[in-house]
């Protein structure tokens, strides 16, 4: 009895140890890589602005990544400047990357506070951006992301700064 007891543990800890293995296999080994690669305007409601976020998804692993909806939000001169969601559905390759377009609002209280924050600081023609988010997958097979940058300003609003 003793020793089928032995075998049976024998053969848990085993199988225990090929799942944790192939759970370990499931995790991204690199984070993947997001740019802002362009805004368009969208039409707004009330008072918001809306614009259409298009993110470059860069995936550097070896397993594609499968996601059916998208969470972002973005800070501009570290203040909360816009959040958006999309349900859209699609695979980011491996090795390989995708455009992932998502609609943000910017309430005009989120506009009015970097306006004043502009007019009270130095306007330097650049913007500091801060943007974090998730591509939702299946199951717990979510990616988050966050990436910063700066925007440039049109040339028109640099010269109102001196």
């Amino acid at each position: 009895m003793g020793k089928l007891i032995q075998r049976v543990v024998l053969v848990l800890l085993a199988g225990a140890t090929v799942l944790l293995g192939a759970c370990a296999s499931l995790q991204r080994s690199e984070p993947v890589q997001v740019n802002l690669v362009g805004l368009e305007p969208l039409a707004g409601e009330g008072l918001e602005m809306r614009m259409l976020v298009k993110l470059r998804v860069q995936n550097p692993n070896d397993a594609p990544i499968e996601y059916n909806g998208v969470f972002v939000e973005m800070d501009v001169e570290g203040k909360r400047f816009a959040s958006g969601v999309s349900d859209a559905a699609g695979i980011v390759p491996r090795f390989g990357e995708a455009v992932v377009s998502v609609p943000v609002s910017i309430s005009i209280y989120g506009i009015a506070r970097q306006a004043l924050s502009m007019v009270g600081g130095e306007l330097r023609g650049q913007l500091a951006y801060e943007m974090g988010g998730k591509l939702a997958g299946p199951a717990f097979g979510s990616v988050r992301f966050h990436t910063r940058g700066e925007l440039t300003l049109p040339r028109e609003l640099n010269g109102m700064a001196r």
